[in-house]
């Protein structure tokens, strides 16, 4: 049974860091491509960032690129989403999701296979 579980949300001031973590287990998740994405209540799920889990691309929302840096731990089987200079558009909740294959421009949520329950970002002006 495949389980992405995020975590390290919560409350933060504007210009401040938060760092999310997606734990995953019940497969291997080498051959796959893990995203984040965000939303907000009434609103469509919005991609912010994705990496190749073998080989480490990247690829970043226009909205978070050099704020946000996506990165995996292969020996955690963790993948991680560091938030930097945070604004209070950033609030939403944040979810992991992952996807079958190694292109890493996907940035539609259909596309992804694998979610986990999400976790509340805030960010306060």
């Amino acid at each position: 049974q495949v389980q992405l579980a995020e975590s390290g949300g919560g409350l933060v001031q504007a210009g401040g860091s938060l760092r999310l973590s997606c734990a995953v287990s019940g497969r291997t998740f080498s051959s796959y491509t893990m995203g984040w994405f965000r939303q907000a209540p009434g609103k469509e799920r919005e991609f912010v960032a994705a990496i190749r889990w073998s080989g480490g691309s990247s690829y970043y929302a226009d909205s978070v690129k050099g704020r946000f840096t996506i990165s995996r731990d292969n020996t955690k089987n963790t993948v991680y989403l560091q938030m930097n200079s945070l604004k209070p558009e950033d609030t939403d909740v944040y979810y992991c999701a992952g996807a079958p294959g190694t292109i890493v421009v996907r940035t539609t949520p259909n596309l992804y296979d694998y979610w986990g329950q999400g976790t509340q970002v805030t960010v306060s002006s």
